[in-house]
């Protein structure tokens, strides 16, 4: 076994794990609290694409949201077809290439996003207290910057 390397030689291995160790147990505990207020079939995955669209803008092609998204195309056909069964999502074929089609949100996809924040707010609220709000603003900035670090850095091969 090697040992991490000096200061400034590299970074910090176990600090670097914890960190990111800490990351997926927050997001597990989250995903699940969230999973509780979703109804039932939706899962906090799907709920996940639907605020993708939300925050990037809809019109996308599906297999860019399952880019975004790192599953599979296969896995996103079969997310987007809940969802479209659920009337949250509708594809259209692509104006620019008729054999390619776009995921747009529906009305009643965006209402039930803006209702699955609500809920997930109720039930974080209910755990969450001032002093926590200011730790999670005073940190946001920082999470920000390592997010748009990975989302830039993908491949770790290359």
């Amino acid at each position: 076994m090697t040992a991490d390397p000096k200061p400034g030689a590299g970074p910090d291995r176990g600090t670097v794990f914890a960190f990111f160790n800490e990351i997926g147990i927050i997001a597990q505990l989250s995903q699940a609290l969230l999973g509780k207020v979703l109804p039932d079939g939706v899962h906090p995955s799907h709920f996940a694409i639907l605020n993708h669209l939300v925050r990037l803008g809809d019109g996308k092609p599906p297999v860019r949201i399952a880019a975004a998204m790192q599953v599979t195309k296969a896995t996103m056909t079969h997310s987007l077809a809940v969802l479209e069964k659920r009337g949250l999502v509708e594809t259209r074929p692509s104006a620019e290439d008729a054999r390619s089609k776009l995921v747009y949100l529906t009305g009643a996809g965006r209402s039930f996003h803006a209702e699955a924040i609500a809920g997930a707010n109720r039930a974080f609220g209910r755990i969450v207290g001032e002093a926590h709000l200011e730790t999670m603003r005073e940190a946001m900035p920082a999470l920000v910057e390592i997010r748009k670090l990975l989302d830039e850095n993908r491949d770790p091969g290359g």
